[in-house]
């Protein structure tokens, strides 16, 4: 599994993914750099609703999830982010000047990440993992830097090698979006964009806000009416399929907390987040539904299909009862309510199936 420049490289038959790398690849794409620290703390507990506030002088200040306070003369303007921060940020009415992470295609199509971002308008200083031009990213003269945490303190897709260079250049936010609620991670991309002047009070946002209220409430329902059904979430290699740990996955979490049951896999790496199989041993997982990580570079249903017969077989394939999972979709209300809604529908279509 390799997280590249060339995404599409076979995977070394010895090389072992990373923690780092099977989140970035969404288990089906690489090998990633060992984990980078990230400076002191600063005092208190981080995400304790220490919103980012301007004083009297017009200084700005935002406590990250990391307990980091980013600091600045007067509220960023020019800002650049994580394709989906940067594409959570616009949710809730702030824009960015940059993006880095997955943003287009090969044909200059949004990336699935990027959300409703027009790409078109943005600098992307860098479209892969490991990719970051540290020089572009100076000539835009930063005044901040936003991304998620997958695993605090890390940066989420900031190269291991250039990390302190880059958060040199301005000051840097990062929040959770793992090991956490997918309604905190939302919540903390909310004060943030307030504390860069977004308005939470804008009709955009209370309908957004009031559709996810909704969609999560038909989905706890649905789920309790379609109890006993299970499901689970995967990516998929050529070599290996990895089958989520749902507690460790923001969204994943958040719906096995409104009642969605989730296959759980025996034998998680001992990071967690994955159990990794070969294709030869996939008939273990009884699964009714199956979510199927839909980022780039990952094997997608169709071809699942006709390459793997072992999938061919599952029962919730041969049911027809496969969805995508935007496992890295934008934390804002507007970003996950079609992903609840989804859900919901697929879990009230589907049969029970495993056995």
């Amino acid at each position: 599994m390799l997280i590249r420049d060339s995404r599409f490289r076979p995977r070394p038959a010895v090389a072992r993914p990373s923690r780092r790398g099977l989140l970035a690849a969404g288990g089906a794409l690489g090998l990633g750099a060992a984990l980078a620290a990230c400076g002191d703390s600063a005092s208190g507990d981080a995400g304790s609703g220490d919103r980012g506030s301007g004083g009297a002088d017009g200084a700005w200040r935002f406590k990250d999830d990391r307990g980091k306070v980013a600091r600045a003369d007067r509220t960023p303007e020019r800002i650049v982010g994580y394709v989906a921060s940067a594409a959570a940020l616009h949710d809730f009415g702030i824009e960015c000047t940059g993006v880095f992470g997955p943003t287009t295609l090969s044909n200059g199509e949004p990336d699935v990440q990027a959300g409703d971002l027009d790409v078109d308008g943005l600098t992307v200083i860098g479209n892969t993992y490991g990719q970051f031009n540290v020089e572009k990213y100076a000539s835009l003269r930063p005044e901040l830097l936003v991304t998620n945490m997958q695993e605090p303190p890390v940066l989420w897709y900031l190269p291991e090698e250039s990390t302190e260079e880059i958060t040199s250049l301005a000051p840097a936010v990062g929040i959770r979006t793992s090991g956490t609620s997918l309604r905190k991670a939302i919540e903390r991309y909310a004060e943030l964009a307030a504390s860069l002047g977004a308005d939470l009070g804008a009709d955009k946002v209370v309908r957004a806000k009031s559709r996810f209220e909704k969609a999560s409430q038909t989905l706890a329902k649905t789920a309790e009416d379609r109890r006993g059904l299970k499901v689970l979430a995967v990516s998929a290699s050529a070599d290996l399929l990895y089958a989520a740990v749902a507690e460790d996955f923001g969204d994943l979490r958040y719906y096995k907390q409104l009642g969605v049951e989730f296959v759980t896999p025996d034998n998680p790496g001992e990071s967690g987040f994955w159990e990794e199989s070969s294709w030869e041993t996939v008939d273990r997982y009884r699964a009714d539904v199956i979510m199927v990580d839909g980022r780039t570079g990952n094997l997608q249903p169709d071809r699942l299909r006709e390459a793997k017969p072992t999938w061919r077989r599952l029962p919730a394939v041969a049911a027809g009862q496969v969805i995508p999972w935007q496992s890295e979709a934008h934390q804002s209300y507007a970003g996950h309510a079609p992903l609840l809604e989804a859900l919901a529908d697929a879990l009230r279509d589907a049969k029970q199936v495993a056995r």
